[in-house]
This record gives C-alpha cells, structure tokens and sequence, in this order.
C-alpha cells in the first residue's frame, strides 16, 4: 500500500488524539465519514495503525523516576536472548526493551516512584537473572521531550 496525502494526514490527527471520531476527522480535512473510515481500516489492516493508547502522566502515577539500563548478558546464543526477553516481560517496571547494537545487548527504559525504587527493582529482581553480565544506569534527571508522534510529513517527503 503507498501512503499519500490523505492516509498521512489521517495518521497526523489520530497521533495527535487517537480518541478523536470518524465524524470529526472527516470534517477536520472536509470528506465525509465514508472514504475516512475505509481509509483507517485500510491503514490498521496494513498494520500502518498498530493500536490506540492512552499517554499516561508518570509523576501523577507516582514514578517519579525515569530510568535507563544498559544490559550485557553472559553470553549471545539464542537461548540466552530469548530467556532474558521473556523474563523481562514480566517486569512492570520496563516499559520498553530495545535489542541494540554497540556497548549494550539491551537498553531498557524504567519507571519506578524513586531512586529506591529502582535500586529495590536491581536486587530484588534484575541481578537475579542468572545469565546477567554488564548492568549500567543512566538515571534520567529531566525530560526534554516524549512523545509517539512521528512527524510524517517530513519523514514521508
């Protein structure tokens, strides 16, 4: 499927506020409901749209603390990779497990409430993995800017 301008600008406003109607879409770029609801589930069916999600507030939650962990395993078969994934899984305090190239085997993006927190998460269950090598932590001290949205009429131009 080739993208133009009107599947970019759908994908624009649903970035922006997923929770927005088919309605209000379509009198945002001036077409009726139709052509914009064939056009976004086109664009999930091509897997162009994954999912709609809710950003949540992380300080209004309680984790105040941002943290990012380099992590080098033992070793670099398959099994090793694949344990590590899946134990990491089940850790709530990850919210995102990035392979890598260069110095890491993985970058993990933590939040926990605070630097205790986190320092409970690496005892109690980080370093109790038993093919864990290298640990390394970059403790965030602010944030500049997050955000999901991709600037796509740049990146598509």
């Amino acid at each position: 499927m080739k993208l133009d301008n009107l599947d970019i600008e759908i994908m624009r406003i649903l970035q922006r506020d997923s929770d927005r109607t088919i309605k209000s879409i379509a009198e945002e770029m001036g077409l009726s409901t139709t052509p914009i609801f064939e056009r976004i589930k086109k664009l999930k069916k091509e897997g162009y749209i994954s999912n709609y999600v809710a950003r949540l507030d992380y300080k209004k939650l309680g984790l105040k603390q941002v943290v990012f962990v380099g992590i080098t395993l033992q070793g670099h078969t398959r099994s090793y990779l694949e344990k590590f994934v899946k134990e990491i899984q089940g850790f709530p305090e990850v919210i995102e497990c990035h392979r890598v190239s260069g110095n890491f085997d993985y970058l993990l993006k933590l939040v926990v409430e605070d630097i205790e927190a986190y320092e409970k998460f690496i005892i109690t269950k980080l370093t109790l993995l038993p093919y864990l090598g290298n640990v390394q932590s970059l403790i965030t001290l602010s944030t500049s800017k997050e955000t999901n949205e991709i600037d796509l009429e740049k990146l598509l131009a």
